[in-house]
């Protein structure tokens, strides 16, 4: 056995440069064990014969310890035994991984900081835009001051100023037309009950009395008239729950003009078409587009004198689509809000819902009314602007059309 250490240290010694920790040249060889810096060497008899390197870990009191066994003499079974004291690397990890530790849960809590903080700043504007709508009513319409949100948030706030734009335009309306209502309502029956009272005050001829029912009849067949346009308006209502479909607007008005043309030649009148492009597909509602048309060429047709000719136009301007309904009439009064309810034009009879139906209609599908007077001659201009975000390509577009196609027209 002495001879075996003896060629182990030997060997130890002779191969100094592969064995790291002994760089040293005054490598003394003893009987039983060898100490390169912190490593410990000697040569031991294993039962085991494991044919590599194998290392081992244990504790002998506070202390921890690493060794590595190396085949040093396969035959005889000897391995080279390297023992180290790794209880100061365990201490040097220990303290690491606790730095780990407390370095991440810092971060997460830095994180988590900033995230709220981020957050509050980000629906600051929102919780404030919020408490405004709640404690808004018919009564408080105020718009939201824009200048004073993040660049984000601004078109939120100006589509909300649309939204209440339009809701006071609603409650407008509506308060004019039931006071409207009441109104229109009210004088024609005080008119038939004083007419009544005068033809009883004494006994009259039977023809006065004949005289008096059928003008009590016409003012009925008038209120009754109203009546019906007054239903109207919740009957346009309820339109605007309709679901939208994809329409060819050109064709639309090309078929909508043969039933245009029939009216206007029942009263000795013309219809003049002029539609482009040659197709124009939009996503909307066709009976609110139809209340918005037929109040418009009805209308026209009405002011228009006999022999004369409604010019129904369409165009491109822009992105958006245009319609113009052009009549040779007296004209408007441009000054009037003509779509308040009961607005009366010329000397034509109406209730003066038509053109109130047709702005309710209009707001529901986003199009935009004007009415005008015409620069070369006298008569009016009827215009509807249908804005291109309800564009829907037609079948022959579709073919090409990529996933990011439905973007070119926002």
């Amino acid at each position: 056995m002495h001879s075996l250490k003896t060629e182990a240290f030997e060997y130890i010694k002779n191969s100094k440069e592969k064995v790291p920790f002994s760089k040293r040249d005054n490598i003394d060889v003893f009987d039983e064990q060898k100490q390169f810096g912190q490593d410990k060497t000697s040569v031991v008899i294993r039962v085991d014969k494991k044919d590599d390197i194998s290392y081992e870990q244990y504790e002998n009191g506070d202390k921890k310890y690493l060794t590595v066994f190396a085949i040093y003499d396969k035959k005889r079974s000897s391995y080279l035994k390297i023992q180290r004291d790794v209880t100061s690397t365990y201490e040097l990890l220990n303290k690491i991984l606790n730095s780990i530790v407390l370095v991440n849960f810092m971060t997460l809590f830095l994180i988590l900081a900033y995230a709220m903080f981020l957050s509050e700043t980000l629906l600051y504007p929102v919780k404030s835009i919020t408490r405004r709508l709640a404690r808004m009513n018919e009564n408080f319409l105020e718009p939201i001051e824009t200048k004073t949100l993040p660049s984000e948030f601004i078109p939120l706030g100006e589509s909300i100023n649309k939204l209440i734009d339009r809701i006071q335009n609603f409650v407008k309306y509506q308060k004019e037309l039931f006071i409207g209502t009441a109104h229109e309502l009210k004088t024609p029956l005080a008119v038939m009950k004083a007419k009544n009272e005068v033809t009883l005050i004494r006994d009259r001829e039977p023809i006065k009395y004949q005289e008096t029912l059928k003008l009590n009849n016409k003012t009925i067949n008038e209120m009754n008239n109203m009546i019906s346009s007054i239903l109207e308006v919740g009957r346009q209502e309820g339109s605007q729950f309709e679901k939208p479909v994809e329409i060819d607007l050109v064709q639309f008005l090309k078929d909508k003009s043969k039933d245009f043309n029939l009216i206007a030649k029942s009263v000795a009148k013309n219809i003049s078409v002029d539609f482009e492009p040659e197709q124009y597909c939009i996503i909307s509602q066709a009976t609110l587009l139809t209340h918005i048309l037929q109040n418009f060429v009805q209308n026209a047709v009405k002011f228009t004198p006999e022999n004369g000719t409604v010019h129904i136009k369409s165009r491109l301007d822009g992105d958006n689509f245009r319609i113009e309904v052009i009549d040779e009439g007296p004209g408007v009064d441009e000054s009037m809000d003509l779509f308040a309810p009961f607005k009366r034009v010329g000397e034509k009879g109406g209730a003066g819902l038509g053109l109130f139906l047709a702005k309710g209609a209009a707001d529901a599908i986003g199009a935009e009314l004007s009415l005008k007077n015409r620069r070369d001659k006298k008569g009016a201009i009827a215009t509807v602007v249908l804005n291109s975000r309800n564009y829907c390509p037609a079948d022959d577009d579709k073919k090409g059309m990529s996933i990011f196609s439905s973007f070119k027209r926002s």
